[in-house]
């Protein structure tokens, strides 16, 4: 393959992911995280927040508590990237922020439960315990190594916000943020109810199928691949993201002059977009198959709650705080995952899949390590990369460098790593990287080690040993620590 073929397939990967992505995994989840993120921001008080997961918040309650909530959300590494900055922001501590951030798309309900049907329960309970541990691991150490700038971090949140009300966040906010959560949940779960269409309508659309085989030539369908392929309605879709973007800036960027008629018609095009992605549209020889499913139901009620509190419980001041800390997080976002993701479709032509078994086809550290690397290259939105997980197997690679991909795979894609050194810089990002890959690596050879033969009770021994050791660490720091402290404090 000449240099010119070679870059026209690099750039036609790239585009394809990327068209893909935006289609598939924008609108239903993305973007309902950054309203949410803009809503924790804007109207949750950060008492609220910090009462169980600050920084001073008994690491017995905050890191549960992370876990906790992460578990309970079925996104993935992006997706969770907005509402880790949400909490963050608003004064949650660097320790439970990053437990949150790891366990959400590693272990969470969906995850675990499709893991365990597709390639076995061992696995599922493998990628849940070691995630649990090693999630909150990765967060205690990380509220170590920065102690000072969580502290800095902390002040500085209540400095900025200390105009909110201390009294607890309102009913009418919770109910608002919460109405989110449903919409993303309503839009991301692969529940039969959700899926399901309950009435169907034919559209007459000359050419449909005939545009739709164009479009599986330009950009392939192949699940064996974790090729996603692009739709008709994913087309529609891409052209009303475009749309909500256009009037997003105009209607947005300047919210706090007041509400303008591109205010309203970013936030008309948010709804019917959101609606139009919730439904189940097929390509047929005479047009347009259009099924009114389960999620498009429920999407619309959250939608109608959401209309309803926004008009007559919330002020326009709230409103307009909301809009534009939901914007700001597009604005500091959206761009780095275009180019993120942009890059792993590039990549992802470049590795060769024969390469899995000669690389990771036994459980050596290297071969740990290679699993790590393909979860940061070979990136797939949750639940994809479980399909993902079983071609690997097929093609020689060993159950415990599997685990270490599935457990790098949400947490370290190339978008996700660019997205999150905006939100908490290149060192704390870059530490975060390294300190996942070491324990996605340790966790892979746990398993690993258990796969070949070696006694339930030897492994357990030796994770047991592994988290001794780390809180003996701990342990030995935390009075250091406390030290300085008191010193800085002493010169204040």
């Amino acid at each position: 393959m000449d240099i010119a073929a070679f870059l026209v397939n690099a750039i036609r990967g790239g585009l394809g992911n990327l068209a893909a992505y935006l289609a598939a995994h924008v609108l239903l989840c993305l973007l309902p995280a950054f309203y949410i993120a803009g809503a924790m921001t804007a109207l949750i008080p950060k008492e609220s927040v910090t009462r169980f997961l600050g920084r001073n918040t008994r690491q017995a309650v905050s890191y549960p508590a992370a876990a906790l909530a992460g578990g309970l959300l079925a996104v993935c590494s992006c997706t969770i990237v907005p509402l880790f900055a949400g909490i963050y922001k608003k004064g949650a501590g660097i320790g439970p922020a990053i437990t949150f951030l790891f366990f959400a798309p590693a272990a969470n309900v969906l995850a675990l439960v499709y893991t365990g049907s597709v390639i076995g329960v061992d696995l599922a309970l493998a990628r849940f315990f070691l995630s649990l541990a090693f999630g909150i691991g990765i967060g205690l150490i990380m509220a170590l190594l920065f102690r000072s700038e969580d502290a800095a971090h902390d002040a500085a949140t209540s400095q900025m916000f200390a105009a909110q009300s201390v009294k607890g966040i309102s009913r009418s906010a919770l109910i608002f943020l919460l109405s989110w959560i449903a919409l993303l949940l309503f839009g991301t779960l692969k529940l039969d109810f959700l899926t399901d269409s309950y009435l169907n309508t034919n559209l007459p659309l000359p050419g449909a199928q005939e545009f739709q085989a164009l479009l599986d030539r330009l950009v392939p369908f192949d699940a064996g691949k974790g090729e996603e392929g692009i739709s008709l309605q994913g087309v529609i879709l891409i052209l009303l993201l475009a749309a909500i973007g256009l009037a997003s800036w105009r209607g947005f960027e300047r919210i706090h002059e007041g509400f303008s008629a591109w205010t309203r018609a970013a936030i008309a095009l948010i709804g019917w977009t959101l609606l139009v992605a919730a439904l189940n549209m097929q390509s047929t020889p005479t047009g347009l198959r259009v099924g009114f499913t389960g999620k498009f139901f429920g999407v619309l009620l959250a939608l109608a709650v959401l209309f309803q509190l926004g008009r007559a419980y919330l002020s326009d001041d709230a409103l307009r705080d909301w809009l534009w800390e939901s914007w700001r997080f597009v604005k500091q976002i959206f761009p780095l995952l275009v180019v993120g993701v942009f890059l792993v479709g590039v990549i992802r032509v470049l590795i060769r899949p024969e390469w899995i078994e000669s690389l990771a086809g036994s459980n050596t550290p290297l071969g740990n390590l290679t699993g790590v690397a393909f979860g940061v290259f070979m990136y797939f939105p949750t639940l994809v990369e479980v399909p993902i997980a079983q071609m690997f197997l097929r093609l020689g690679m060993h159950r415990g460098p599997l685990l270490a991909y599935l457990m790098a795979d949400p947490e370290l894609s190339l978008q996700s790593i660019l997205i999150l050194s905006a939100v908490i810089g290149k060192l704390k990002t870059w530490t975060y990287v390294g300190w996942v890959a070491l324990f996605s690596t340790v966790a892979g050879l746990i398993y690993g080690a258990w796969v070949d033969g070696m006694s339930l009770g030897v492994v357990v021994l030796y994770l047991a040993l592994f988290l001794t050791l780390l809180g003996l660490a701990l342990w030995l720091v935390n009075p250091r620590n406390n030290q300085l402290d008191a010193k800085q404090g002493q010169t204040f």
